[in-house]
């Protein structure tokens, strides 16, 4: 045993940088010894042909050719023709592959032991227990300092992927179709490396539109608008002062997710680090983004609008920075077409984002976490009541603790993204229930007998403050089916009942009162915005740009005609118009009927005729 381990470990210090050599054995044909070569200097030593043993390739079949003298006898040796092992081969690549002890100590010390491992849990047997074994035995100490293994691909029914059966998936056929990154974010962020994943065409197509379109969309837009201004980062710089609520919380998102992933990463934990770039993107997209909009509309490029395509263009860099290790092909598409001429030519050549601690706010972003449950609630609220987001409304209600106050720019994202004109905090919505009256049965059942049943349905006919004054002497007469009934004050019990106008939303310890009432002002201001928003629809209709000027004219009934005239500067600044008319019969480039809640418009859509004529140009 003890030469077999002498043997083994002169094989492994003899490895040279080739991989796949044979066993470093020679046999002589005429006294049977066994030759050993540890290097190819002690080969061309022992060589018959010395030239021809110093310029031979190491591998099989040109290595066999070689031949030895033997110690022994003299006679020739031949090598044995087999070859290790390819697991035990490639189990000696701690130090084969840096040639040490040969050379390149000072990298091999560098190098080893190496921070992690990854291989299938199935391999484990073959290169994992070699790579162990070799190491213990010439260094002493296992080759790494983490190991992971990878479960199993399945196919989509949950069956193990065989080549046998016949149920294994061509890579090439999950890729054409959704492209490499999408593959490789699914294997990433689908469930922890070591559990079997099923790879199913459902499976893997999955990330493509919940995640990675949402990068392309938020590039997509960002570039669509910069166009339209000529944005230009070299040319238009951030006044600081400019910067929004929004633009801090933003950047602040971004650094602490940055901070979250190198940490994840740090710890081999993938699934944590996937998870926060998808609620990064998805932070982005639907709250920054959305939020966003008008900044972007709005004509001209002052400090506001600046502000918002620098930020925006920022986080899409450092997010395709982040991404790069993991779908290396988008993030390098959308850092090329955002990257300045003083920039790495490839995001693979950028440095790893790092932590910015001072960039990070963790009070705004708490805030804003809460701000967005208080959104999320209002929104139910209205679809309990059934009223459209388009509807103005007068107040939302928020329960909030006296410790935790709100920004006036809080308060007013929730006016923005609620439609509602204002917001009250309170420390308790309990104040703004109704005290309802109640029959109390306990005392009216023994007393009325079979008139208690009419005695309960009179009182809860009554309003509170009526059972207040009626019974302030302590009782109070009524009729019930023909006689008189005296009632009594502990007859009536009080329960707290939500205003009819007032709906109620409530989630992990979040209250949110929206008030539903409308008056007139605010049911105009509710079908200006649903105009507005179906002239939005008949541009897209018309499939005009984004930005293109137009001449509405419009004939309609002489509703919508009044509320048109009353509200026309409003309606043309939102559909970029730069006149909206009245005619007798509306005629444009596109005509489009509208109706809604029983009236009827015609507008006729027309482009700036010099904008047209500089197209046709």
């Amino acid at each position: 045993m003890a030469g077999f381990l002498a043997s083994l470990r002169d094989w492994a210090l003899s490895r040279d940088r080739y991989w796949g050599t044979p066993l470093n054995l020679w046999v002589c044909a005429d006294c049977g010894k066994v030759t050993s070569v540890g290097s190819r200097q002690d080969m061309v030593a022992r060589a018959v042909d010395a030239d021809s043993a110093q310029r031979v390739e190491l591998h099989r079949p040109y290595i066999d050719e070689v031949k030895l003298v033997c110690d022994a006898c003299g006679g020739h040796a031949d090598r044995v023709p087999y070859v290790i092992d390819t697991w035990f081969d490639s189990g000696s690549m701690h130090s084969a592959q840096w040639h040490y002890p040969f050379e390149n100590e000072e990298k091999f010390k560098e190098n080893f032991p190496a921070d992690f491992i990854c291989e299938a849990m199935e391999q484990t047997r073959g290169w994992f227990y070699t790579l162990l074994a070799t190491s213990t035995i010439i260094h002493g100490v296992a080759p790494f300092r983490n190991c992971m293994g990878t479960g199993l691909g399945l196919d989509e029914n949950g069956l193990k992927m065989s080549k046998s059966k016949g149920n294994v998936v061509d890579p090439w056929e999950a890729i054409e179709p959704y492209g490499a990154d999408c593959l490789r974010w699914y294997l990433y962020s689908s469930s922890s490396p070591w559990k079997s994943k099923r790879l199913g065409d459902a499976d893997i197509k999955e990330p493509l539109y919940r995640f990675l379109d949402t990068i392309r969309n938020t590039y997509d837009f960002f570039a669509l608008y910069a166009s339209i201004d000529g944005y230009d980062p070299d040319v238009h710089s951030v006044d600081p002062a400019s910067l929004t609520l929004l633009d801090t919380w933003v950047m602040s998102r971004l650094a602490s997710t940055a901070r979250t992933v190198n940490q994840a990463l740090d710890s081999y934990d993938v699934i944590s680090a996937t998870e926060a770039m998808e609620t990064l993107v998805s932070d982005l997209s639907n709250w920054y983004v959305r939020l966003s909009r008008r900044r972007f509309w709005r004509g001209g490029m002052g400090p506001d609008k600046i502000a918002a395509y620098a930020t925006l263009r920022e986080v899409l860099v450092e997010i395709s920075k982040l991404l790069a290790p993991f779908i290396p092909f988008l993030s390098e598409a959308v850092y090329r077409l955002l990257r300045t001429s003083d920039s790495p030519e490839s995001v693979h050549l950028c440095a790893f984002p790092q932590v910015q601690e001072a960039q990070i706010d963790e009070l705004l972003e708490r805030d804003m976490a809460g701000v967005r449950q208080v959104v999320a609630l209002g929104h139910q609220a209205r679809n309990q009541a059934q009223i459209k987001v388009r509807q103005p409304l007068a107040r939302a209600i928020i329960e909030r603790d006296a410790g935790q106050p709100m920004s006036e720019q809080l308060v007013q994202l929730i006016c923005t993204e609620l439609n509602v004109e204002t917001v009250e905090i309170r420390t308790t919505l309990d104040e703004l229930f109704e005290d309802s009256p109640m029959p109390n049965f306990r005392t009216l059942g023994p007393r009325l007998g079979s008139q208690g049943k009419a005695a309960g349905d009179w009182i809860r006919q009554q309003s509170a403050e009526d059972i207040a004054s009626w019974f302030a002497e302590g009782s109070h007469t009524v009729v019930l089916n023909g006689a008189s009934v005296e009632l009594k004050a502990e007859d009536i019990v009080y329960e707290k009942v939500m205003p009819s106008h007032l709906v109620l939303s409530e989630e992990a310890g979040n209250r949110i009162l929206l008030d539903t009432a409308l008056d007139e002002r605010l049911r105009r201001k509710g079908l200006v915005r649903e105009l507005t928003h179906r002239i939005q629809m008949a541009r897209k209709n018309a499939d005009f740009d984004v930005t293109d000027r137009i001449d509405v004219m419009y004939c309609a009934d002489e509703s919508l005609q009044t509320l048109v005239a009353a509200h026309r500067a409003e309606i043309a600044e939102e559909i970029l118009a730069v006149s909206v008319q009245q005619a007798e019969v509306a005629t444009g480039e596109y005509t489009e009927t509208i109706e809604f809640d029983g009236m009827s418009i015609t507008v006729a859509l027309t482009r700036r005729i010099e904008q047209a004529a500089a197209e046709e140009e």
